[in-house]
């Protein structure tokens, strides 16, 4: 790569990310090589002692990602505390991964991860992408202005009652922006009920004071009117299509079903359903962007920031609400 200086707050193709794939396989030719673009990340602004606290003192490196500080004499490993914690794959493979997964355009599954990679187990794909996509749940500025909020479902059809009183099915909340040009950022979160307790925490946590929020007339958004400016939307009794009144929300629904049913064939599972939405707004929200390279980029970032996930963890996962909201930094 072309310098060792700290990424900075707008990084430029070519010298802080690869263009494309061909500049990427240049760049990242060894695991020395990737080790020392995550040094350039985390540590290229000063290093820091996670025992001690000292920051950017005296230490000494001993191998491509390791440093040793000289005030406590503690061995520091750049991959330490974060998603590739005492991982035992090759950091090339790893970069691999975070490329196939920020830059492909309907994202990519484990068994597609497993064959470009040439990973010998699919359940290590597997992991690798869970460890990843929780990685994209990142905190970002709050949507602002005139905001959709509504909610879509997902599980198989059991019996009971449809609507929002469908058994059996997970019930996700999605935020949409409304931009001059059109659809701005969204969230999503899988939410334990449409009851007014869970709609209205899960807007007041992703939109900004001063946003209009635009809903239908169910009754689980009644108090929206105590926090937020507040507008009914409803065609009921017009005779009108469901999705004419919140169009946003719909098509962004429409969207994440359709990702679903292609990438991944309609076989994800419930229990990791916020993570698959993670990795659904991450991308999303970064959909204008011009540059793959710079997509790999902050999903690096946010790797490097977010602590080790353990398998354990991953795999014992149960349960719709281990997650807050599926967030998305801009680029």
């Amino acid at each position: 790569m072309a310098t060792t200086a700290p990424i900075p707050p707008w990084p430029q193709a070519g010298r802080d990310y690869p263009n494309n794939w061909l500049e990427f396989q240049d760049w990242f030719r060894t695991d020395d090589d990737c080790l020392a673009y995550l040094e350039r990340l985390r540590w290229g602004s000063g290093f820091q002692c996670p025992k001690c606290g000292c920051f950017d003192g005296r230490y000494r490196r001993e191998r491509a990602g390791v440093r040793r500080c000289l005030e406590c004499w503690n061995r520091v490993s750049v991959a330490s505390g974060t998603v590739f914690h005492r991982s035992h794959l090759p950091m090339r493979i790893w970069f691999g991964a975070c490329w196939q997964l920020a830059t492909e355009k309907g994202g990519v599954s484990a068994q597609g991860l497993q064959r470009a990679l040439g990973i010998g187990a699919y359940s290590t794909a597997w992991l690798m992408l869970h460890k990843l996509r929780r990685a994209m749940i990142a905190t970002s500025g709050e949507l602002s202005g005139e905001v959709e909020v509504d909610e879509t479902y997902f599980g198989g059809r059991k019996a009971g009652t449809g609507g929002r009183g469908a058994a059996g099915k997970a019930i996700v909340a999605i935020a949409v922006e409304h931009r001059k040009t059109g659809l701005g950022r969204i969230r999503m979160e899988v939410v334990e009920d449409a009851s007014a307790k869970s709609l209205t925490r899960f807007v007041l946590e992703n939109t900004a004071d001063g946003s209009k929020i635009l809903t239908d007339a169910w009754r689980g958004y009644a108090r929206l009117d105590q926090y937020r400016e507040h507008e009914m939307v409803s065609v009921s009794g017009s005779g009108g299509p469901a999705h004419a009144s919140l169009p946003g929300v719909h098509r962004v629904a429409a969207l994440l079903k359709r990702w679903v049913l292609g990438t991944h064939q309609g076989g994800i599972s419930m229990e990791q359903l916020d993570w698959y939405l993670a990795q659904f707004v991450f991308r999303f929200n970064r959909r204008k962007s011009s540059s793959r390279g710079l997509l790999f980029l902050r999903l690096l970032e946010c790797a490097v920031a977010t602590p080790p996930q353990p398998q354990a963890t991953i795999t014992a996962h149960h349960g719709f609400n281990s997650a807050r909201s599926a967030t998305g930094m801009a680029p």
